[in-house]
C-alpha cells in the first residue's frame, strides 16, 4: 500500500482566480481526499444592514462580486420588491432579463478562458477573452460600468435602453455568436482539450442530485434545473430549454457552459424582440415590513437572497446563499481518485467564485 502524504493546495496558486485551500489527502499522484478551508476573503457585507438602509444595500449587495454583480442587485430588490407587494413595468422587467443574461454571457466567456488557460491553451484563452471584451463594451455602453452596473433599484432599473442602442447590442452578440462557434469547434474536437476534459472528474447524476449541486456544474450531470423556468423577471415571456448534457465530467460543463452562451445571445434577441414600451420603475414609498425569500439563476447556478424587514429603514437580516457554496461538496466529490495534475483543472469546472462564497 502506498504511503499517504497531505499536500497544500492554495489559497495562491497560478490557475486560481481566487483564493482557496484544500488540504489534498494522496497516494502516490491519486488525490484519496479534499478538505476545503474557505474564509480567506470574508468581508461581512451582510452586517452592513444595521448602517445601510434598504435602498442603499443595493449597492452593497451589488458588490458581493464583480462577475455577477448585476444579478445579486436584482435578487436582492426582487426580494425587497417581494415584501412590498411591488410589481415592476414591464419594460423594467425586460431590461433586468437583458442585463442577467449579458452576464451569463461574460461569465461563462470569463470562465471558457481561464479553462483554457489552464491546460496551457494560451491562443484559445486570448481569443475568448477577446469575445468577453465586446459584451464588457456593452455593459459600458448601456450601464456606465463593465464591473459594477448600479442600474438596480427597487421598483426597476435606474437606465433605459434607446432602440439605437438595443440594435447595436443584437449586431454585437451576433458577431460574439459567429465567434464562438469557430471556437466551439477547438474545445469540442480538439484532441489536446478532449484529453484533459473527457473522463476527467466523474460526478453522477445520482451523486450530483444527493450533494445538492446547482447550475451548469449539475446539469452537466443531466439534472434538469434552471430557476429561470419559475418565470422571474420576464423570463415567463421567453422561450427556452434547460441545456443538459450527459457526459457527468469535465467535458460536459465546458459543453453546458458553451451552449448556455449561444441561448443567452438567443434569449436577449428575445427581449428585444418583444421589449415593450413605458415606465422603467415605479415609485416605491414606505419601508418594507415582513421576510422574503427569492431564488435566481446565476452564471453559476441557483442563488438564494433571504431579506427580513422590521418596518424601519433598516433590515434586520439579509442573507445570500451563492451557487459556488453549493457545488463544494460536489467538487470534493470529484477530486477523489483523480490526478494531483488535474486538480487545478477540476476546481476551475464548478467555476468557483470565492468572493461571492464568503461575501
Amino acid at each position: 500500500m502506498a504511503k499517504q502524504s497531505i499536500i497544500p493546495f492554495g489559497p495562491q496558486h497560478p490557475v486560481l482566480p481566487e483564493p482557496i485551500h484544500l488540504d489534498l489527502v494522496l497516494e502516490d499522484e491519486k488525490v484519496i481526499e479534499a478538505i476545503p478551508s474557505i474564509g480567506f476573503v470574508h468581508r461581512g457585507l451582510e452586517s452592513l444592514v444595521d448602517k445601510k438602509d434598504f435602498n442603499e444595500m443595493t449597492y452593497v449587495i451589488e458588490r458581493t462580486c464583480g462577475i455577477c454583480s448585476f444579478m445579486h442587485g436584482m435578487g436582492y430588490c426582487e426580494s425587497i420588491e417581494k415584501i412590498m407587494n411591488v410589481e415592476i413595468p414591464n419594460r423594467g422587467k425586460y431590461l433586468r432579463t437583458m442585463w442577467a443574461e449579458m452576464s451569463r454571457v461574460h461569465s461563462h466567456l470569463l470562465w471558457l478562458g481561464l479553462l483554457a488557460d489552464a491546460f496551457g491553451f494560451e491562443s484559445l484563452f486570448y481569443q475568448c477573452w477577446r469575445m468577453r471584451e465586446k459584451a464588457l463594451d456593452l455593459f459600458e455602453m448601456t450601464t456606465g460600468g463593465r464591473c459594477i452596473f448600479s442600474v438596480n433599484k427597487i421598483g426597476g432599473v435606474l437606465k433605459d435602453i434607446d432602440d439605437v442602442m438595443l440594435q447595436t447590442i443584437k449586431v454585437t452578440l451576433n458577431d460574439i455568436a459567429a465567434d464562438l462557434r469557430i471556437v466551439r469547434k477547438t474545445f469540442m474536437k480538439d484532441y489536446t482539450v478532449e484529453s484533459r476534459l473527457h473522463g476527467v472528474g466523474i460526478l453522477t447524476k445520482e451523486q450530483a442530485h444527493n450533494l445538492g449541486a446547482a447550475g451548469p456544474f449539475a446539469r452537466a450531470s443531466g439534472i434538469k434545473m434552471d430557476m429561470r423556468t419559475t418565470g422571474y423577471a420576464a423570463y415567463g415571456d421567453l422561450d427556452f430549454d434547460i441545456i443538459t448534457s450527459d457526459e457527468c465530467d469535465s467535458y460536459g460543463r465546458c459543453e453546458v457552459r458553451i451552449n448556455e452562451i449561444f441561448q443567452a445571445i438567443d434569449l436577449i434577441g428575445q427581449c428585444i424582440d418583444k421589449m415593450p414600451k413605458g415606465d422603467i420603475a415605479t415609485i416605491v414609498k414606505g419601508n418594507p415590513n415582513g421576510e422574503a425569500f427569492v431564488r435566481m439563476e446565476q452564471p453559476r447556478g441557483e442563488a438564494v437572497y433571504f431579506s427580513k424587514a422590521n418596518g424601519s429603514k433598516f433590515l434586520e437580516r439579509m442573507r445570500v446563499r451563492t451557487p459556488t457554496f453549493a457545488n463544494i461538496p460536489s467538487l470534493l466529490e470529484t477530486l477523489k481518485g483523480a490526478d494531483f495534475a488535474d486538480v487545478p483543472l477540476l476546481i476551475l469546472t464548478i467555476d468557483p467564485c470565492i468572493s461571492c462564497t464568503e461575501r
